[in-house]
């Protein structure tokens, strides 16, 4: 999957996507000599090739689509799926949030299908590295499958491992984590990311959350949020203009944090109280702290 697709024209080797009627949508590579069956019928692959972006093409039996370069969350929707995938709306905040950049190192437990393994070795780029832990092998082989059909291999380093055993990695930028028990890990989590890293996770229940946030402020992990993300599309036609029938809204927790290192001989306890830790420890007195914005301010 190219980064920065340049041609004008459809080359082979390249990852496209035809969108027909009711934008029902296949994605696939460019091979020479090769044909792409669909239920409105079939097209050549060679006569895919040299044709310009956008245009319009047609199967055998005259059915239309428009010959496209899939988005990444066009990829990601249509990631074969062995388990629930994480939806764009979640990824895109994620990456930003946590400064996954090009370049960085990545732990994320709990591979599945692959969605957010395809979106960190896409932004974390050629430079970058992704090591993906899963405990179950059937499942991860779904997602190599995936990765290698992108060409993003080199960028992802997959394991077979249960991650209470430990990562293999340290001093990494970031740690993300979707599994239920997540906060049984924060320790090795800890050990793992560099001194100020970021962690991320998400959980689909409440209870599963408070017991995080628990853990998190047991652990030295500060500067915590907690959030989810909803999606509203609109009719995109001036004359009815109006939101559509169908929302993506809830599908799970976010949470956020950093690793730090407190040194309990020179802290100073207000800003602790501010960031959720304590000299004491006591994470039922940091629950019942003032609430604290962690916007920074703008002084005149």
């Amino acid at each position: 999957m190219s980064e920065t697709p340049s041609a004008s024209l459809a080359n082979c080797g390249d990852l496209v996507q035809l969108v027909g009627l009711r934008h029902k949508s296949f994605i696939f590579t460019l091979e020479a000599g090769k044909e792409q069956h669909t239920h409105r019928g079939m097209l050549r692959h060679d006569d895919l090739i040299g044709k310009p972006w956008g245009s319009q093409v047609f199967s055998h039996n005259g059915s239309p689509f428009f010959l496209l370069q899939p988005s990444l969350p066009d990829v990601l929707k249509n990631t074969k799926r062995a388990t629930q995938i994480m939806y764009p709306k979640e990824i895109g905040f994620i990456l930003v949030q946590m400064g996954l950049t090009p370049g960085k190192r990545v732990i994320e437990a709990g591979t599945g299908s692959g969605s957010f393994t395809t979106a960190l070795a896409y932004f974390l780029g050629a430079t970058g590295q992704v090591y993906s832990y899963e405990i179950k092998a059937e499942t991860q082989e779904v997602a190599k499958k995936s990765i290698a059909n992108l060409g993003l291999s080199d960028r992802v380093q997959f394991k077979v491992k249960d991650i209470s055993q430990g990562f293999d990695e340290t001093d990494v930028d970031a740690v993300f984590l979707d599994v239920a028990n997540a906060y049984d890990f924060l320790h090795i989590v800890k050990k793992a990311l560099k001194a100020g890293g970021y962690f991320g996770c998400i959980l689909p229940t409440t209870n599963q959350v408070i017991k995080l946030l628990t853990a998190l402020h047991r652990n030295e992990f500060a500067f915590i949020d907690v959030c989810d993300v909803s999606l509203k599309y609109y009719k995109a036609e001036p004359l009815r203009f109006r939101p559509t029938d169908r929302m993506i809204a809830h599908t799970g927790y976010l949470i956020f944090a950093r690793s730090v290192t407190v040194d309990k001989t020179a802290a100073d306890e207000g800003l602790l109280k501010e960031i959720g830790l304590s000299l004491t420890g006591d994470t039922d007195a940091q629950s019942s702290n003032t609430d604290f914005d962690s916007e920074s301010e703008i002084l005149d």
